[in-house]
């Protein structure tokens, strides 16, 4: 039975040549106790190879026994710890730290020393152990990017081989020749210091040992000389030749066509595999059938001599380009003018739908049109905002080529006026006639970069997919980190625009998680939504500020109501109670049976409200035979309430368009007619504003052109947008 120790030890063995023994020594020690003796017989025992092929030396040939041995030679010292990047080890990592462990960036918690996964999208990193959340400085993603810039450098180019320098070998005497396997397989002594390391590009060859035990290996050469025999073959002076360099040209082959196939871009393989498919399709007689659709014909002429010496040409008709989309009139294809501009257009609108390999991360286009017609699951509200199925919905809903061409042209200006935080600003852009294109202000930084990605999602542009993802995922990264801990994410902000702004920045979050479904994204957004269930007044409406307030007013309500919507689109958590309150906060502003709506109670109703407060009926449960609902529409498609510019009004336009988009009908007819003719007439085409839309209307003097933008290209985006609430939209 085993006696309890009072202290722990350790086991060292060692089978080095000269040394069979084991040593008991204490894992700590102090300073009064004295090393314990090691166990090493005093007397070598000679011993013979099983491997060997030589004659056995004659027994007056082997040393006496009881001679002295030679010293046993030192063990190897143990190699020191693996260490990271930053050349320290785990106890002496400091804060700030930075390296890369496999394909993980990691940094060092200033707190705990812990080890802590960077989110390197976020720049962001959380500790395990004590929860610190630390952000990177720009020193520290600097460095991150040059750790993932070596990284991909060594699996790109595979290592060079170099050759290990021989290590001097100090004089012994003869030995007995050994065959070249046993050569191999001999254990030998360390190297002296003076020998030259292996390179660290190439792992250390491992050479299988004897089935032997270790103390059959022959003496060490330091202890006698052996005495050869008479009839002892000639030692070998180079070791006998293995196939070990075939194997390893092999292995470089292997490793050169997997690193072939693995570098290959994906697009490309894409391309091989459909000129191979298209190249045998065209092998097969098929009818061709002209598909319809507009075309833009061009004329060639064909000159051909008769036998009279005249001329006679024929005209033939190329189809060179075709209208992915419905052209607002056909009689502008007869205007050369005209046609240049859609030409032009149709190549913008193509801008946002033919990428590279974007979607490589999203459901097929099948499963996609399943869904849609289904319409139910996390993603129905924001399923028909993919790309790919742009052409198909725009037509069903009423959208045209010049509508998606001022979407793409929208959003290349709001991708020019960034800032290099990822953040947009307001103030740059609030001058009607002027725009200071650097947009490098502070000011309103929150609300500006709150709308700006409102269009951006709108389009299907996540920070995972689409042209302009890289924008996105900057975007997002700032609202982030900018969110204050109980979820705020309007700064803190003192000013009107404070619920505005997030209730705004909420719906970002939500239709970014609801779409891409991104785990680093889910506490964000949730923590958004909870801080408008708290923001909400005793009435059961929001104003410009959290409580303590009493009365809540419609235009704040109505952003906080979609904010919510799209936290429930999302999966996320809201509370019952928070939307029964918003309905009796509606209740006190409707009149005439829910028809028409004022900004509060006190106050006589308006076409704005009206359009604002029935969308957020909808969204709250009302059906299409509301009679409330059915007159209220009545109301805003009369002729002096259709979209007109002469009477801008960007925020009417913004929530009439989804309200009568939900609605559908003739009703939606007649406004879309209006406002998609208004909004791409009205868009700039010259100068540093080409793209954006000049500030006008109310509240366009606060929000600037950014706000102006925003509103008109997710009005123009209504057709994909959103999913019509009262009827199923089929593609083909």
């Amino acid at each position: 039975m085993a006696s309890q120790m009072h202290q722990d030890s350790e086991l060292q063995h060692s089978f080095a040549p000269g040394e069979i023994g084991f040593d008991y020594l204490p894992l700590e020690r102090t300073p009064s106790q004295a090393l314990p003796l090691p166990t090493t017989p005093a007397n070598q025992i000679p011993v013979f190879s099983l491997d060997s092929d030589e004659p056995l030396p004659p027994l007056d040939a082997l040393p006496a026994a009881g001679a002295s041995a030679a010293p046993p030679q030192p063990a190897p010292a143990r190699p020191a710890p693996r260490i990271g990047k930053v050349g320290r080890s785990q106890q002496n990592r400091a804060a700030g730290d930075i390296w890369l462990e496999g394909e993980v960036i990691l940094a060092c918690c200033p707190d705990c020393r812990a080890p802590m996964s960077v989110r390197i999208w976020l720049m962001m990193a959380e500790c395990w152990n004590c929860g610190t959340t630390i952000e990177l400085t720009e020193e520290q993603e600097r460095e991150v990017m040059r750790l993932l810039e070596e990284q991909r450098r060594q699996n790109v180019e595979p290592p060079k081989a170099v050759a290990a320098a021989p290590a001097p070998i100090a004089p012994v005497p003869p030995a007995p020749a050994q065959p070249a396997a046993l050569q191999e397989t001999r254990a030998l002594p360390p190297e002296p210091p003076t020998s030259v390391p292996r390179p660290t590009s190439e792992p250390a060859r491992v050479v299988p040992s004897s089935p032997a035990p270790a103390r059959f290996k022959g003496p060490p050469p330091s202890t006698a000389p052996a005495v050869p025999p008479p009839t002892a073959p000639v030692a070998r002076t180079q070791p006998r030749p293995t196939r070990r360099p075939a194997r390893r040209l092999i292995r470089r082959r292997e490793s050169w066509l997997k690193s072939l196939f693995r570098e290959t871009p994906a697009w490309l393989i894409s391309m091989l595999i459909h000129m191979v498919a298209l190249t045998l399709l065209a092998l097969l007689t098929l009818p061709f059938e002209p598909d319809e659709g507009p075309y833009i014909l061009l004329s060639a002429s064909v000159a051909r001599e008769t036998t009279t010496g005249e001329a006679n040409f024929r005209a033939i008709e190329l189809p060179e380009a075709k209208f992915d989309m419905p052209v607002p009139n056909k009689g502008d294809l007869e205007d050369p003018e005209k046609l240049k501009a859609l030409v032009a257009a149709n190549q913008d609108a193509r801008d946002l739908r033919l990428t590279d390999d974007q979607f490589s991360n999203l459901p097929s286009v099948e499963v996609l049109k399943q869904r849609l017609g289904r319409a139910d699951g996390v993603h129905s509200n924001v399923i028909a905002r993919d790309p790919r199925l742009r052409a198909e919905v725009v037509t069903k809903e009423g959208g045209t080529t010049l509508t998606e061409a001022s979407v793409a042209r929208g959003l290349r200006w709001l991708s020019q006026h960034q800032n290099e935080d990822g953040s947009w600003s307001l103030n740059a852009f609030q001058q009607a006639g002027g725009c200071n294109c650097g947009g490098h202000g502070s000011f309103g930084k929150h609300p500006g970069t709150a709308l700006a990605l409102l269009p951006y999602l709108g389009a299907g542009q996540t920070h995972l997919a689409g042209k302009y993802r890289g924008n996105v995922a900057k975007g997002l990264r700032w609202m982030v980190r900018n969110q204050k801990e109980d979820g705020d994410l309007a700064g803190g902000s003192h000013s009107n625009d404070h619920m505005y702004t997030h209730g705004q920045a909420t719906i970002v979050l939500c239709e970014a998680f609801a779409m891409t479904g991104d785990e680093e994204l889910r506490m964000p957004a949730q923590k958004a939504v909870d801080f408008i269930v708290a923001a909400q007044y005793n009435d059961g409406g929001w104003r410009y500020h959290p409580k303590p307030v009493a009365q809540g007013d419609l235009s704040v309500v109505g952003w906080q109501v979609m904010a919510l919507q799209s936290a429930r689109a999302a999966s996320l958590t809201v509370p019952e109670t928070t939307i029964g309150m918003a309905n009796l906060f509606l209740d006190s502003v409707s009149h005439r049976d829910g028809a028409r709506y004022a900004y509060m109670a006190k106050n006589d109703p308006t076409v704005t409200m009206t359009s604002e407060g029935l969308l957020c009926r909808l969204y709250l449960g009302w059906t299409k035979e509301r009679p409330g609902l059915h007159s209220g529409v009545q109301w805003l498609t009369s002729e002096e309430n259709l979209p007109s510019a002469s009477r801008p009004n960007i925020y009417y336009w913004y929530y009439g368009t989804q309200t009568l988009h939900h609605y559908g009908g003739p009703e939606w007819e007649a406004w879309n007619l209006k406002m998609r003719d208004v909004l791409t007439n009205t868009q700039r085409t010259d100068g540093h504003a080409a793209g954006s839309w000049d500030p006008a209307g109310p509240h366009s003097g606060e929000g600037g052109r950014i706000y102006m933008t925003s509103l008109a290209i997710c009005s123009l985006e209504v057709y994909y947008r959103h999913l019509p609430i009262f009827r199923q939209l089929q593609v083909d």
